[in-house]
């Protein structure tokens, strides 16, 4: 009798809520911790999904009613070396070896178009950070599982710049663009929107990831006497082609970066010079009461050099949907939370939050897609309903030019 009861007892504690029983919930990462992508781990969605983790944990974990708890969060990051290859190594790894119940995402554009289909081979939800593509909304519909945070060149970016460009009386550009699936999508959206807005392309080039030297272009964009350069770079190619145009005495009337001059080590880097320059996204503590509080705790854990106002109040709010997505679910499934995806709207950061019919962060819940700096804040410029500034246009001259 006595070994019966044991037996029972033993049976119960397994069949606890219909799950064995847990003690916590376990995120799994491949990252860009070294290699040309590392700053995306140091700067953008690594800090924010590091502080979100150490929220929710010092608040007791997340209440998951399957379980009849709260669970805390465990992560298992691999270093992908910034290689595409290793990256979805790593995610079938994390997913066949691991057992993860949760996916983050890995950085860059390129990463998340190679890593989508990985996830949803093993019906894993993903949502991106940093990166995002118009070649997924193409094929979404066998993406089921894939969703996408950051707004990226038709979603809405490129419409509101070249709105902005055309109201301000710009006529010719030249676009310089690395050669992957971010300077391809972006500079593909560029050259027809413009055109629409009755703004020349004068000059398109294609540059590869680490250069060193864009002086060539940058010569040559100077020569033509365009009105706007809009480079399609990451931050390593943005900072080159910033130099060799105040090298050069290259001074358009728009100089627009990005990713990149979003970070606030870019001002770090070029002082005064940064003044007038433009990139994507944007947010500042003016873009809400509760936008200048994140503010605050990102500068009190980390400090200000790590901010990104382009993509970190996405990415919290990313992180704030998926706890509230859990708890809704009731469940760790994928399945499950993936349903709640597509049906919910919640409370986040950005006001409220959801996704559209093709997995894209609703533009609606974006609080900005085209800022500028002004005087060491990063002012949203566009569109109109978001800005906490006006253009100021044509940029300033570059110190003592």
């Amino acid at each position: 009798m006595k070994r019966k009861i044991l037996t029972f007892i033993a049976i119960c504690g397994i069949l606890s809520c219909g799950k064995p029983d847990k003690q916590s919930i376990v995120i799994g990462a491949s990252r860009s911790i070294t290699g040309p992508l590392a700053v995306f781990e140091q700067i953008a969605f690594g800090p924010i999904y590091k502080m979100w983790v150490d929220e929710v944990n010092t608040g007791g974990g997340i209440y998951v009613k399957e379980y009849g708890k709260k669970l805390p969060i465990k992560t298992i990051v691999y270093d992908d070396e910034s290689d595409v290859d290793k990256m979805t190594k790593n995610i079938e790894k994390l997913i066949v070896e691991d057992k993860v119940d949760l996916l983050f995402p890995p950085a860059g554009t390129t990463m998340l178009f190679a890593a989508a289909p990985v996830a949803n081979k093993y019906k894993y939800l993903l949502v991106g950070a940093e990166g995002g593509a118009s070649k997924i909304k193409e094929i979404i519909s066998g993406l089921p599982y894939f969703f996408s945070l950051l707004n990226f060149s038709d979603h809405d970016q490129v419409p509101v710049l070249a709105d902005i460009m055309a109201k301000a009386g710009v006529k010719t550009a030249a676009i310089v663009f690395i050669s992957d699936v971010h300077g391809v999508e972006y500079s593909g959206a560029a050259v027809p929107e413009l055109a629409l807005k009755g703004i020349n392309v004068s000059l398109v080039k294609s540059i590869p990831l680490g250069t060193k030297d864009i002086s060539p272009i940058i010569s040559e964009a100077k020569a033509l006497n365009v009105d706007a350069f809009l480079c399609f770079a990451y931050p390593d190619e943005n900072i080159v082609a910033t130099k060799q145009a105040i090298e050069l005495g290259f001074n358009p009337k728009v100089f627009l970066l990005g990713p990149g001059v979003n970070f606030e080590f870019f001002p770090g880097i070029f002082g005064a010079a940064t003044e007038g320059l433009m990139g994507w996204g944007g947010w500042n503590a003016k873009s809400s009461q509760a936008h200048k509080e994140f503010a605050d705790k990102l500068v009190k854990m980390y400090s200000k050099e790590v901010l990104d106002w382009w993509g970190h109040n996405i990415y919290y709010a990313g992180l704030q949907f998926l706890k509230q997505a859990i708890e809704k679910a009731g469940s760790l499934d994928n399945t499950k939370l993936q349903e709640v995806y597509v049906n919910s709207k919640f409370e986040t950061l950005l006001g409220p939050t959801w996704f559209d019919e093709k997995h894209l962060l609703a533009t609606e819940c974006f609080s900005g897609q085209v800022s500028q700096w002004q005087k060491g804040i990063y002012e949203v410029i566009g569109p109109e309903d978001k800005a906490t500034s006006k253009l100021i246009f044509p940029k300033p001259k570059w110190p003592g030019k």
